[in-house]
């Protein structure tokens, strides 16, 4: 198998689960270290060169508000969705509920015995 190409797919896959991603983890405010390391500990490593890109541009595009505060002797910028982007956040997880089921109808739920995955998201592995 062509490992360049899997690779190029595989991110293509992943950035737009990573902007799902970040806006469900941001209904809570963080700051982008804690919002690295929830990330992380959940099973969506992401590296700081692509997540603190991703910020700017979520707030730039009015889904995100930050605001800097000192936390533990520290300026700290801190994020949180905005009420445009908990619309959109809303909007996304419909769109991505409908691709997951359409995704299993077509694989005969191989997605999910494959990945790991029982049929009510439960890791088995």
């Amino acid at each position: 198998m062509n490992n360049e190409l899997f690779e190029n797919l595989r991110l293509e896959l992943r950035r737009g689960c990573l902007v799902l991603a970040v806006l469900a983890s941001l209904r809570t405010e963080q700051y982008g270290y804690t919002l690295r390391r929830s990330l992380a500990e959940l099973g969506l490593a992401i590296d700081e060169n692509t997540l603190y890109p991703l910020l700017r541009r979520l707030e730039t595009q009015g889904l995100l508000v930050s605001e800097w505060r000192e936390h533990d002797k520290r300026n700290k910028r801190f994020y949180r969705l905005s009420v445009d982007g908990e619309v959109m956040l809303e909007q996304l997880l419909q769109e991505w509920r409908t691709i997951n089921a359409s995704l299993d109808r077509i694989t005969g739920g191989e997605l999910l015995v494959d990945a790991g995955v029982n049929a009510t998201g439960k890791r088995t592995v």
